[in-house]
C-alpha cells in the first residue's frame, strides 16, 4: 500500500474487491487493517465506508471515489506505456504516483489524448467518465483505433483490443503487433493499410480494434 495515499490504496482495493471480483463486504484484514486503524477513521469519518462485524463496505460516496482512483490509475498506465513507452515495474511504480496527481480536468484530457481507452495495459476495465460518453476534442487524440484515421496517417501500434478474441488472433496472424509501423492507405470501401510490407484490408470492426500511437 502506498504509503503517501494509505487512505486512497484502501479504496482502489476495496473497488477491485468489492465491485470487480463481486466479493461485496470485504474482511478488514483482506485490505490489511484493523478496527484500530487511522485509515479505517479516516475514511468512516468522511462517510466512504462502513463497517459492520469486521466487514468493510463502500458506501454510495466511497464508491464512486474508488472508481475515480482506479479510472486515474489505469489512465496513467495508458499514458505511460502507450505514449511514454515506458514498460514493466517502472511503469506500475509510476502509475501508482501520477494517479494522485491527476485531477478532473486533467484525468478527462489524457482519456481523451489517448482515445477513451476501455483498458489498461494489465487488460482491466478503465471505468468511463464523462468524456468517454461525451467523445469531446476527438481530434486531439495521440491514441486512435485505425477507423479513425484519415487517409495517409501513420504512427505505430499501441495495443489490440476486442471483445472477440478470435479477431486479435486473426489480426496478430496478419502482422498486426503492438509497435508495428502502420499507415492507413484509404478507408472505403474498405479500410487498407500498410504494416511492414504488407497490405492489409479489413472492415470497420476490424480497424477499430487496432489502436495505434499517431
Amino acid at each position: 500500500m502506498d504509503t503517501e495515499y494509505p487512505s486512497e490504496e484502501a479504496l482502489e482495493s476495496a473497488w477491485k474487491l468489492s465491485v470487480e471480483a463481486g466479493l461485496g463486504a470485504i474482511p478488514l484484514q483482506r485490505l490489511g487493517l484493523d478496527m484500530g486503524s487511522p485509515v479505517l477513521q479516516d475514511l468512516e469519518e468522511r462517510g466512504l465506508v462502513s463497517v459492520n462485524n469486521g466487514r468493510f463496505s463502500l458506501t454510495e460516496a466511497g464508491a464512486s471515489s474508488a472508481k475515480s482512483i482506479v479510472r486515474r490509475h489505469r489512465l496513467a498506465e495508458r499514458l505511460l506505456t502507450d505514449v511514454i513507452d515506458l514498460k514493466g515495474t517502472d511503469s506500475d511504480l509510476s502509475a501508482c504516483r501520477l494517479e494522485h496527481l491527476l485531477y478532473r480536468e486533467l484525468e478527462e484530457k489524457i482519456c481523451t489524448l489517448l482515445g477513451h481507452p476501455a483498458l489498461c495495459p494489465h487488460g482491466q476495465p478503465i471505468p468511463p467518465g464523462a468524456c468517454c460518453t461525451d467523445r469531446r476534442n476527438s481530434d486531439l487524440r495521440l491514441i486512435a483505433t485505425v477507423a479513425d484515421l484519415k487517409a495517409g496517417q501513420e504512427g505505430n501500434v499501441a495495443y489490440l483490443h476486442s471483445e472477440d478474441g478470435a479477431r486479435i488472433q486473426k489480426l496478430m496472424a496478419m502482422g498486426v503487433f503492438p509497435g508495428a509501423s502502420l499507415r492507413l492507405i484509404q478507408r472505403r470501401p474498405s479500410f487498407v493499410f500498410q504494416v511492414g510490407h504488407s497490405q492489409i484490408a479489413v472492415d470497420e470492426e476490424m480497424a477499430s480494434s487496432i489502436f495505434v500511437r499517431v
